[in-house]
Formats: structure tokens, C-alpha cells, sequence
């Protein structure tokens, strides 16, 4: 939902999911990744990227066919699990120096609790309401 232009040159644009619909105030929402990938085994070799953006579910309740699920996708009930395998995957694919950007709403669950699953803190971060953008180097 960040993304200034999703098919920029210089950006590959990943998901789990394809999805086209409009959502209940009439706007709509597409979901059209270049790579439809699981962020906890990604498609690319180790050392790929100089950055990489990780933006996971980060809700664990909301109604399946609920415009938040469309626009954010859930959480599983393993998603301590997930969220540390997708940022060992972020790292793993970042080249030595890279720079990870995890974004993240703890509408649900908390910024710290987050931290502690995947067992690194930020360099530095912004916070903007919920939403928390944070700042990792491999």
C-alpha cells in the first residue's frame, strides 16, 4: 500500500497472492506481484539485493472475507515462526551491507513483541500512529 509505483524499474514487487476487487467504500484494490512468492522461502539466490522491504501480515484477527484480510493479509497461528523465518529470509537475501526496511502495525501486536521474535533491534525507525518503520544493516 506504500509503494509510490510498484512497477519501477528498479523494484521487484512480491507477494503470496494475486488478488482484484473492490473493496466496501467502492475503491479498488489489486494485488498484482512481479514474483508470487512465500516471504519465509524466497525465490532468490543468497546475497541478491542491496535492499530489501518487509512489509508481513500483521493482523492475527480479522474476518476472511473482510477488506482488512484483502488489503493486509492474517497472520497464521505459527506466526511467531513465520515473521522470524521471513526476516532470516530478508537477511539471507540482502548482500553484505544491505539494508532491510521492516514495516509494521501494532494495531494487534506490539512493535517490542515483534523485536524480540526476531531477535535483532533496529539501527533507528519512525513511528507513525501504529505503523512502525525500522531499519536493519546486514
Amino acid at each position: 500500500m506504500f509503494w509510490f509505483d510498484k512497477s519501477h524499474e528498479d523494484a521487484i514487487y512480491m507477494d503470496n497472492r494475486e488478488l482484484s476487487t473492490t473493496l466496501c467504500d467502492g475503491r479498488t484494490l489489486e494485488v498484482k506481484p512481479d514474483v508470487l512468492g512465500d516471504f519465509r522461502d524466497m525465490p532468490f539466490d543468497d546475497d541478491s539485493f542491496y535492499l530489501v522491504v518487509f512489509d508481513p501480515p500483521h493482523l492475527l484477527k480479522a474476518g476472511e472475507e473482510s477488506w482488512l484480510a484483502k488489503k493486509y493479509g492474517i497472520l497464521s497461528v505459527d506466526w511467531k515462526v513465520d515473521i522470524k523465518r521471513g526476516f532470516e529470509e530478508c537477511m539471507r537475501v540482502l548482500k553484505p551491507n544491505g539494508t532491510l526496511i521492516f514495516k509494521w502495525n501494532e494495531d494487534q501486536i506490539k512493535t517490542s513483541e515483534i523485536i524480540k521474535v526476531i531477535g535483532q533491534r533496529p539501527l533507528f525507525g519512525n513511528r507513525r500512529a501504529k505503523t512502525h518503520w525500522m531499519v536493519f544493516m546486514k
